[in-house]
């Protein structure tokens, strides 16, 4: 079903397989009772990955149903690949309220989950973007040939880094054994990051879609869209999901600076004064 069918199919049976053997491996671990023997905080990670879970296998529904289910002959294929993509999408909200559930499950009410927040959540969005960014990037000539569009890999690169730094700290409970406060800590890396996105938005699309930077404008110009047939993305597709990825991307990154920033004003105004 997903192979020999193109990347798309092979991308998908890959996810896929790579969701149920960390669930099971998750489900092993509990089952033997051997969170206490790990040596990092063990309850933080069911719950981050069943986050990143759910989106990954939303987002493969929606990928595998679009870019290659509906190219399938009507046949028992056909009704395979149709079949293991409602099984994705419930997967997905399972992963979803794994997230909800699983911290009363753990019985852990005095501790807080960082996924649990909005800043976590966030964290786990722009990380996932930049992940599927990344998978669309694996495509070399979409960039290799202008250094602007170079700078823009270097964009994501970096943004994701720091996104991971800072998702690591909370996950290990780190967070406050910065040499400055972690709200503060947090708002520099996220301005920053939101500057260096503002500039991937900007130049991605200048280089990728207006002729006068070499870009191709209208998809009909690109050979490789022109087979309907396809059951891989053609490159003027993937050119236009990373510019779209990356407003979204950036839009995750505005509400968290935004977040961060009431924050350090909340704390400033709370300090004592001096008299």
């Amino acid at each position: 079903m997903g192979f020999g069918r193109g990347d798309i199919g092979n991308w998908s049976m890959s996810i896929w397989c790579f969701c149920f053997t960390v669930t099971f491996i998750i489900v092993m671990v509990e089952l033997w009772r051997l969170p206490s023997r790990f040596p990092f905080y063990w309850y933080n990670f069911p719950v981050t990955y069943a986050c990143y879970a759910a989106l990954v296998c939303l987002s493969t529904s929606i990928i595998y149903s679009i870019t290659y289910v509906q190219f399938l002959l009507y046949g028992p294929s056909r009704d395979w690949a149709i079949t293991a993509t409602a099984f994705s999408c419930i997967a997905s909200v399972v992963y979803a309220l794994d997230v909800a559930w699983v911290w009363d499950w753990y019985d852990l009410d005095d501790i807080s989950c960082y996924v649990h927040t909005v800043p976590g959540l966030l964290k786990v969005l722009e990380t996932f973007v930049a992940g599927v960014i990344f998978a669309f990037l694996s495509n070399t000539s979409l960039y290799l040939h202008q250094p602007a569009l170079e700078w823009c890999v270097a964009v994501y690169s970096i943004c994701f880094i720091l996104a991971a730094v800072v998702l690591l700290l909370n996950l290990g409970e780190r967070e406050y054994r910065l040499p400055v406060p972690f709200p503060i800590f947090q708002l520099v890396l996220t301005t920053l990051s939101v500057l260096l996105y503002i500039s991937a938005l900007v130049l991605w699309p200048l280089y990728q879609f207006y002729e006068e930077f070499g870009g191709q404008p209208q998809r009909f110009s690109d050979g490789d869209c022109r087979d309907e047939l396809t059951y891989n993305m053609c490159t003027w597709d993937q050119r236009l999901a990373v510019a779209i990825l990356t407003a979204i991307n950036l839009l995750a990154y505005v509400a968290d600076l935004v977040y961060w920033a009431c924050q350090v004003s909340v704390g400033t105004e709370d300090q004592p004064r001096d008299s």
